[in-house]
Parts: C-alpha cells; sequence; structure tokens
C-alpha cells in the first residue's frame, strides 16, 4: 500500500476543551519517555467517554488533537474499515500507541533506518514485522521507527491513542514495492493540523 494523498484523510475539528487534558511535566523535568507515552495511551485510552465522543466518518480517518505529558503531542484518530497510513516514520521522536476499540495492525520494519541522505533504499530479507492490535493492546517505539498502521476490518471502525515526543517535526512517507522502499514526501506540521 503506497502512502495516501491528502484527500484520503478527513479533519474533524472539535474544541481541545471538550476533552480531558491530562497535566505537563513540571517545566525542567526530564523529557517524557517511550515508557510514559506508552502509560499515557493506555489511560486515554480507558477512558470510554473521550473513546465515544470522537467523531467517526465512514470515508477517512478522523482525529483531536490532545495535550500529552511533559509537552508531547498525542492524537485520538478514528480508523474507517479499509483505511490505513502508509509507510512512514515519526523522524526524531519516540511514541506510543494503543488500540482503543476495533482492531488495527501493525507493519514495520526492525531496522533502524539512516535518517537522511537516501531516497531509495533495497530492505534485506527478515526486517518485516507484523502485529496484530486488537483493543487495549498497544506498543512504543524509538527514533525513525519506519511502520504502517491499518484497519483491515471491512465493518468496524477502530480509534487508537498516540503520543509523540518531541513533537512531531515532521513525517517522512515512503512508497512500498517488495523489498524497495522510496521517499516519496516530508510533510510538516502545518501539512496535517
Amino acid at each position: 500500500m503506497g502512502a495516501l494523498s491528502r484527500e484520503h484523510f478527513r479533519t474533524v475539528l472539535v474544541s481541545v476543551s471538550a476533552f480531558p487534558a491530562v497535566p505537563a511535566t513540571a517545566t525542567g523535568a526530564p523529557a517524557p519517555t517511550q515508557a510514559d507515552l506508552l502509560d499515557f495511551v493506555r489511560r486515554t485510552a480507558s477512558d470510554a467517554e473521550l473513546i465515544a465522543s470522537l467523531p467517526l466518518d465512514p470515508e477517512g480517518r478522523t482525529w483531536v488533537r490532545l495535550e500529552g505529558p511533559g509537552g508531547s503531542e498525542a492524537w485520538l484518530i478514528g480508523w474507517p474499515p479499509g483505511s490505513g497510513t502508509g509507510w512512514h516514520d515519526h523522524a526524531e521522536s519516540v511514541g506510543a500507541f494503543i488500540t482503543a476499540s476495533g482492531e488495527l495492525k501493525e507493519n514495520s520494519l526492525a531496522v533502524r533506518l539512516p535518517s537522511e541522505g537516501w531516497t531509495t533504499l533495497e530492505l534485506t530479507e527478515g526486517v518485516d514485522r507484523e502485529r496484530g492490535l486488537p483493543a487495549g493492546r498497544g506498543r512504543s517505539f524509538g527514533h525513525h521507527h519506519v511502520h504502517e498502521v491499518l484497519n483491515e476490518s471491512t465493518e468496524v471502525h477502530a480509534i487508537s491513542v498516540h503520543a509523540y515526543y518531541p513533537p512531531l517535526p515532521l513525517i517522512r512517507r515512503y512508497s512500498r514495492t517488495e523489498q524497495v522502499l522510496r521517499l516519496e514526501q516530508v510533510e510538516r506540521p502545518e501539512d496535517w493540523q
């Protein structure tokens, strides 16, 4: 599956004040770790009222930005049946996500890719990983984690919670043909906010 174009997404604007904020770490405190982010997404995903309040669209993903711990960036995301992100990474940010309802699938690469200086890479055999993420299951990841997230259901929406630190400076989107990964686009925060 290649990177999805902008028209495959629908943004739902909802007042952030409608969602509970998690207090940020005091100034000068250490940055949130992957474990901190995973704890945050788990706690947030257990808030049934919050999860039920996300407007869902049958044709495109919907999302609402949340306040994450310690200045992190967090999102509540709705996934209609058959939707996905395409291959991408989160640059220098570490992150965590969890499925709050429905089921997601993550395909990822078990190799650290160079952060810059390339547009096409040939991947070696054995670097692909696949993970099913039913409701309540999540994971954290480090810098330059390349993956795609999919809702393979043909009938059921999925909802997930994501957090990143530092807040996403950019997202690199890739296309993949067999073992060839190609950088297609670099998005900056103004492209998705």
